[in-house]
Formats: structure tokens, C-alpha cells, sequence
């Protein structure tokens, strides 16, 4: 019986070097990357980064105080000893602007932390459920889309006082309502793919389908809506503080700053000129890095 002949070394398979075998990457690695590309995002993150680490450190190196008063130098321009200038009462304009800023993007992450976790909740659980409980559910959301979110605000903070924790909550309370709607549609979508239904073949409770399996899976457009909502958080306290609803003396805000420098524009503009593009530097920022977000984790463009 004659023997088989051995393979020729073109017929066998080649084996490529490490260097050579393309590596795998997951979907949050390969939005990060196209996060990186988009220089708007880039710019945007930078500055918010540098603008909440002045915030935080500023007013300690600071010789002034945030609420130091100093009648005799009342309305100074800037200057070498004060590079913002002064206000009304002698205070350094630089040191309270900075204070303010931590009092508004801590009203912005504060807030949009108690909308997130309601809307996000709310909405999974109608998603999930459906039916009466979720029609009850949406049309108290439409009811409450129905009032006007500002005076809701307002007589929240009228009935329960105007401590800054107070606002947080009412703001808080108020935004929560889109969040649930896009929770709503994303959980809809979802409970009737596979995984869900092998989830619940082999017994798992509902509570832990909807936290453990479906929120994780769309964190995306949460994340992406989280951003969004930020500024229009601070947008919102900047308005309650410019009624005088907001912060009260004698802390700051960037929207108390701005309201102070409405009132004297004409005369010594450094009040409102400062606080006013900071505030819009923030705000610019904020939209640009949750554009960026949403094209980074939008699954159609990962495909690309």
C-alpha cells in the first residue's frame, strides 16, 4: 500500500505572525476612539475639565474671599490686584465668579443625577411592563409635560423653602421627563430580542432583567441625554437665581453674577462681560461634548 504523500508546503495554511493578526475592540473602545477624533468633543471636555478644576482650587489660592467686602474699592476695573475687578460691595469679581462656578455645575450635576435616576427607573419599568401601567405612567408624564416647569419650580421652592439642597431636588424634579420618555422607546425596543427572552426562560426576576440586562445595554443615549441635559439644568438655575429664586447671599452663582451685572451693564460692563462668557464658554461646551458623544456611541456609524 503505498504511503501518503506528505503535504507540500504551499498547500498548507500560513500562520500569521502576532503583529500581523488584527486585534478585536469592543464598542466602548471604538467610540472612545471616534470620540477622540471629533475636535469639538475634544475642546469641549478640555475646557470643562479645566474650567471645574479652577472652580474647585481656584478660590483657595485666592488671597480674597469670596465674601469679603471692601467699601472703600467698590466698582474697580480689572486690574493687576483684582483681574476681574469689583462689584457693588468691593468683592473680588474672579473669586466669586469662581465660587459661583462651583454652585452652578454642582446645581447642574446634582440635579441631572435626581432626574437620571428617576427618569431612568420610571421609564424602564412602563417599558417593561406595558399595558395599563404603562399608559397610567405615560399619561401622568404628559399631564406633567402639560404644567409649565418653570412655576412648578418656582412654588416647589416657595413651599419648601430655598435651601440650595432644596434646589437641587426641584430642578431635579422637573427634568426627569424626557429621560423616561427615551427610556421608555429604548426598553420597548429591547424586551423582545433574544437575550431578554433567554433571560427569562431560565427564570430571572423581572427586577433583574430591567437593571442587570436592559438598562446596561442602552447606556448610550442615557449617557448621550445626561449631557444634554446639564446645561439646560443651569440654564434653569441661572433663570431662578436672575428672578431671585435661586442661590441667596452671600453665595454665588453664575446666574447671580449675571442678574448683578444686568442691573449695571451700561456703566461698569466687566460685571456682566465676564460671568456672561464664562457661562456661555460652559454651555458651548457642554453641547459640543454631548454631540460628540452621540456620534461616538451611535451603533450605526460603529458599522462603519
Amino acid at each position: 500500500m503505498p504511503l501518503p504523500l506528505a503535504p507540500h508546503a504551499d498547500d498548507l495554511p500560513r500562520v500569521l505572525p502576532p503583529e500581523e493578526i488584527e486585534q478585536g475592540t469592543s464598542l466602548w473602545k471604538d467610540a472612545w476612539h471616534r470620540l477622540a477624533k471629533n475636535k469639538l468633543a475634544v475642546f469641549g471636555g478640555s475646557v470643562l475639565v479645566v474650567l471645574t478644576f479652577a472652580c474647585i482650587v481656584g478660590p483657595f489660592l485666592s488671597p480674597y474671599g469670596y465674601e469679603e467686602t471692601n467699601l472703600n474699592n467698590t466698582f474697580s476695573p480689572p486690574s493687576a490686584a483684582h483681574w476681574l475687578g469689583t462689584d457693588q460691595l468691593g468683592r473680588d469679581l474672579l473669586v466669586r465668579l469662581l465660587v459661583g462656578g462651583r454652585i452652578s455645575i454642582g446645581v447642574g450635576l446634582c440635579a441631572t443625577f435626581v432626574a437620571l435616576t428617576i427618569g431612568v427607573v420610571y421609564g424602564a419599568v412602563a417599558g417593561f411592563f406595558g399595558g395599563k401601567l404603562d399608559s397610567v405612567m405615560m399619561r401622568v408624564v404628559d399631564i406633567m409635560y402639560a404644567l409649565p416647569f418653570t412655576i412648578f419650580v418656582i412654588l416647589l421652592m416657595v413651599f419648601f423653602g430655598r435651601d440650595i439642597w432644596l434646589l437641587f431636588l426641584a430642578i431635579g424634579a422637573v427634568e426627569w421627563l424626557t429621560m423616561a420618555r427615551i427610556v421608555r422607546g429604548q426598553i420597548m425596543s429591547l424586551k423582545k430580542m433574544e437575550f431578554i427572552e433567554a433571560a427569562r426562560s431560565i427564570g430571572l426576576g423581572k427586577r433583574r432583567i430591567i437593571f442587570r440586562h436592559m438598562i446596561p445595554n442602552i447606556l448610550g443615549p442615557i449617557i448621550v441625554y445626561t449631557t444634554l441635559t446639564i446645561p439646560a439644568v443651569m440654564l434653569l438655575e441661572a433663570f431662578l437665581s436672575f428672578l431671585g429664586l435661586g442661590v441667596q447671599p452671600p453665595l454665588s452663582s453664575w446666574g447671580v453674577l449675571i442678574k448683578d451685572g444686568a442691573e449695571k451693564m451700561e456703566e461698569y460692563p466687566w460685571l456682566l462681560l465676564f460671568p456672561g462668557v464664562v457661562f456661555s464658554l460652559t454651555l458651548f461646551s457642554l453641547n459640543f461634548l454631548g454631540d460628540g458623544l452621540r456620534d461616538a456611541l451611535d451603533v450605526r456609524a460603529s458599522k462603519d
